[in-house]
């Protein structure tokens, strides 16, 4: 049995761990930049250079990232028509995001042109709000699945006066494990939803989505969201 360290450990030799991890440390320096702004310049301005270190430290991490949604389509594509055409759409803009996230890190480091930098934020920028949609509609559409499914198991005991145990049990593990997995998927979605705030920033600068307040707690979001999902049970 794993105890918290243990945990801790496998969380981050996870990728994705350690990037939540990261990502937790970006974007509570940009609220602290935020709130120290006006009262405390020095605090501020170390806030900062703390906030970019962590998003170039992200960027870096995630080189060859770009693969995974790739493998996705071509290991497991989806079961159906509508979850392949899903999986592509979800996948492809994923894998957009991630493939010109490589030339906006080696832009912002002075490796490329810096002039790149703004057009290549915009082109990732596009591929991730893409993907993320089509990953929400997708999780959207499976917890619908699996409540429909739910309520089919509990409807099919009402009526009968004696059942096996087996079949109680069976009955019992599979309303858990739709219940986990709807967890899941609702926890993926408010990710991906807070990602989406973060991305249409970049596509679509305004007011709002480009405060400090919102994209620093849609980071959070995403990034605490991700803790959870990659947690070690």
């Amino acid at each position: 049995m794993n105890d918290t360290v243990d945990k801790v450990v496998i969380f981050l030799a996870k990728r994705d761990g350690i990037d939540k991890l990261v990502k937790t440390f970006q974007y509570v320096s940009k609220l602290a930049h935020w709130y120290a702004e006006t009262s405390s310049p020095e605090f501020a301005d170390r806030a900062k250079k703390w906030e970019v270190a962590s998003g170039l430290s992200r960027k870096a991490f995630r080189s060859g990232r770009f693969l995974t949604g790739f493998n996705a389509l071509r290991r497991n594509p989806g079961a159906t028509v509508t979850f392949r055409v899903l999986a592509v759409l979800s996948n492809a803009g994923e894998m957009v995001y991630f493939f010109f996230d490589h030339f906006l890190w080696l832009s912002r480091i002075g490796f490329l042109d810096a002039k790149l930098a703004r057009r290549m934020s915009f082109l990732s920028a596009f591929g991730e709000a893409l993907g993320y949609i089509f990953f929400i509609v997708s999780d959207f559409v499976l917890i619908r699945n699996g409540i429909r499914e739910e309520r089919r198991i509990v409807g099919s005991g009402k009526g009968e006066l004696e059942k096996e145990n087996n079949n109680i049990k069976k009955e019992n593990n599979n309303i858990k494990k739709i219940r986990v997995d709807r967890v899941l998927r609702l926890m993926a979605m408010a990710a991906n939803l807070a990602d989406l705030v973060i991305a249409v920033a970049d596509i679509e600068p305004n007011p709002f989505c480009n405060h400090a307040v919102t994209l620093g707690i849609s980071g959070l979001v995403s990034a605490w969201a991700g803790w959870y999902r990659n947690w070690p049970s």
